[in-house]
């Protein structure tokens, strides 16, 4: 059996146990793609939408590599940061006593000590939500646990903006999106085709379609540095070719090859997790698998979407799926162990 014919099957098992409607798989490396299909369905309701390799999916946390930790990287290369300066340098609300240790280290590496989210969006929104987020008070000792929380990085989008005196999004976009050719990867996409992108869940008695499936992102206006981007597979591998290519593509060098590997080679463990910067890596019972290296790193998206990169193989698996317009939260767990078999066979058909 071929490997287009295992993942139809890996894909008939899921769709059955309805953990998602369909998906886009695309495999490459430094140079070029190996693999790329659509499976199943972008939509199921109001009316059934057949699946394509274009279509443009809500990322949910892959927001917090895709676009913070980039732009992140990119200001850390222009001189404008470091990465164990002072939160409290750039957000006014982080110069109290409790947090004013906290450093942009600690938020990228989920160790600060905050809470992992907060339910105001259900009581404020817009600005209001967002200077009531950055009033929050740590939870855990500074640097004692990991505790992977969105509000770090709804502050590092703050700090981001502070220091560029620009709008995130148009940050992300003239520095990062651009120059990767990135052309169908927005926030709030909604007059960007949007019959291509994959709808999710429903909220306010309508179903999500190029709006933010995470409430917090959601009601912060759809722009926020722990969710709201949406993309393709086809933008998504240029990021990952990128890293492939440590910092390069194209003819253009992005990032230094050194920012690369700190970002990805800089590992914190506490109490027996493990985080880069940004990004998670790869240990026993993660999502990616078990054939990848322990120097691979990725992460996920609560959607269903997901990005693993491995150097050492020079490999990248993506996968891309709306899993919540089905279910929210029962259909996690198949989730991640699809995400396991995929990544196995990934890696049997195609690691050099």
């Amino acid at each position: 059996m071929n490997f287009k014919n295992m993942v139809d099957e890996l894909f008939k098992r899921e769709f059955e146990r309805e953990t998602f409607p369909g998906f886009v798989l695309l495999i490459g490396n430094s140079q070029k793609i190996l693999f790329k299909g659509n499976f199943g369905f972008k939509a199921l309701k109001p009316a059934e939408q057949e699946n394509k390799t274009d279509t443009i999916y809500d990322l949910a946390s892959l927001t917090k590599v895709v676009a913070t930790t980039s732009a992140v990287m990119k200001l850390l290369e222009l001189g404008k940061l470091c990465l164990y300066d002072p939160v409290a340098y750039y957000v006014d609300e982080f110069k109290e006593d409790s947090k004013k240790d906290i450093r942009i280290f600690h938020l990228l590496t989920h160790s600060s000590g905050l809470p992992p989210y907060l339910n105001l969006w259900r009581y404020l929104k817009g600005d209001e939500l967002l200077k009531e987020i950055l009033k929050v008070q740590p939870i855990h000792p500074l640097e004692r646990k990991i505790v992977y929380s969105c509000l770090n990085f709804i502050v590092l989008m703050k700090v981001v903006e502070n220091v560029t005196h620009q709008k995130f999004d148009e940050f992300l976009k003239a520095n990062i999106f651009n120059p990767l050719d990135m052309e169908n990867t927005h926030f709030n996409p909604c007059g960007n085709n949007l019959e291509k992108i994959a709808p999710t869940s429903e909220r306010e008695g309508k179903i999500l379609r190029g709006k933010v499936d995470d409430e917090l992102a959601y009601y912060l206006g759809g722009v926020s540095g722990n969710a709201g981007l949406f993309s393709c597979a086809d933008d998504l591998y240029n990021l990952c070719q990128m890293y492939l290519n440590y910092g390069k593509y194209s003819s253009n060098q992005i990032f230094s090859k050194y920012t690369i590997k700190t970002f990805t080679e800089t590992i914190v463990e506490l109490e027996g997790t493990k985080r880069a910067l940004g990004w998670t890596v790869n240990q026993p019972r993660s999502f990616m698998g078990d054939l990848f290296t322990n120097k691979a790193f990725g992460h996920t998206g609560f959607t269903g979407t997901s990005i693993v990169i491995d150097n050492t193989l020079n490999l990248c698996v993506i996968i891309l799926s709306n899993r919540t317009h089905i279910h929210r939260w029962k259909t996690i767990n198949n989730m991640w162990d699809f995400r396991r078999r995929v990544h196995n066979l990934a890696v049997k058909y195609f690691a050099q």
